[in-house]
């Protein structure tokens, strides 16, 4: 069996680990920037009751019709500009490379960045090409950057705003920079819009290679997992040829048509996230042996005592919190945690239990 699978698989796909998912049951958990936040037991039941009224044994609308209107007022997108739905914003990533990969293509991004564009570039056949982020603040090497673009003429540049894992902002004159000297195109991923008032999108059609990417998930619609992408008609009808039929079924369209018509609780619960992090971050630099890092995003990178993150990440967990270690993922993530902004009483069990684990 080991032949046939060393002789059919392909060898960049062997060589790759499947994503992994940390077993979070009993645990505060705080590893994966979703919204600590539930629903109000009414809108639950309201909602509820509009789900039990779905045909699901009819496909769903393959272009998400009714939903549309609802995600271009919630975006501000400008009329001549289109969208392009996802199932979450790994299928929108993927859509992309199956449509721009070829024979010596190339992807490119920053390092460390979003794990997902080097996994699915792999997946299509694409090389992918990382750009070291500067090792201080993690901000942009625009000269480092300009210069790959030059020699590696990447038809596909991801550069996600604000940044995952390190949560920063890159400095916007410095994007425009790179996206007019990309040969290809150029996606900047919005998915933490909600915690940062900067953005793309009102700028696309500003640049002929310029698409916007974003997610509902971390507004607090992580399990629907739905995700777009905004700009050109020209551009996102060509990516919708590889998109799945129906790739967006009936309970997530009427989920987040439901949401999005309450759209000001999501926004008091990503405000209150805002107010939140400046207080864990503001304890955290209070913490002996802790460099936090600033974010614009919903959660703050943490660079723990030199050769301790693996232990102090165990000793979390055995406390009841479940946070996410990057020490190991790359060399600029040496000794360091990824803590997720939880509700206040989240994030003090996770101070105490970081407090604990530092003792």
């Amino acid at each position: 069996m080991q032949q046939l699978i060393e002789h059919w698989i392909r060898p960049e796909i062997r060589g790759l680990s499947a994503y992994q998912v940390a077993d979070a049951r009993g645990l505060i958990k705080l590893d994966a920037m979703e919204n600590p936040y539930p629903w109000p037991a009414a809108l639950k039941s309201e909602w509820a009751e509009l789900l039990s009224q779905v045909p699901v044994n009819r496909y769903p609308d393959p272009q998400a019709s009714a939903l549309r209107p609802s995600l271009r007022a919630a975006m501000g997108l400008a009329p001549d500009m289109e969208l392009l739905l996802g199932n979450g914003s790994d299928e929108i990533i993927q859509m992309l490379c199956l449509a721009l990969a070829g024979p010596g293509r190339v992807v490119l991004s920053v390092d460390p960045g979003f794990v997902m564009y080097r996994m699915i570039a792999s997946f299509c056949g694409m090389r992918y090409v990382g750009v070291p982020l500067k090792a201080d603040d993690f901000s942009l090497d625009l000269q480092a950057l300009l210069q790959a673009l030059e020699q590696e003429q990447p038809a596909l540049v991801f550069l996600a705003y604000p940044n995952n894992p390190t949560g920063n902002l890159f400095d916007q004159q410095a994007l425009v920079e790179i996206i007019q000297a990309a040969p290809g195109l150029v996606v900047i991923d919005e998915a933490y819009a909600p915690f940062t008032d900067a953005s793309f999108i009102g700028r696309l059609g500003e640049f002929d290679n310029l698409l916007v990417m974003r997610t509902l998930s971390k507004m607090g619609l992580a399990g629907l997992r739905f995700g777009l992408l905004a700009g050109p008609r020209v551009w996102l009808e060509q990516f919708d040829k590889v998109r799945l039929p129906y790739n967006i079924n009936s309970l997530t369209q009427i989920s987040v048509d439901f949401a999005l018509r309450h759209l000001p609780l999501f926004e008091q619960q990503t405000r209150q996230i805002r107010r939140d992090r400046e207080d864990l971050y503001r304890d955290l630099a209070a913490i002996d042996g802790l460099h936090p890092y600033p974010s614009d995003a919903n959660f703050i990178l943490t660079r723990t005592p030199e050769d301790r993150a693996a232990a102090i990440f165990e000793s979390m967990k055995r406390q009841g919190v479940l946070v996410k270690k990057l020490d190991g993922s790359h060399p600029l993530l040496k000794d360091c945690l990824r803590l997720t902004v939880g509700t206040p009483e989240e994030n003090q069990a996770c101070l105490k239990a970081l407090t604990a684990a530092l003792a």
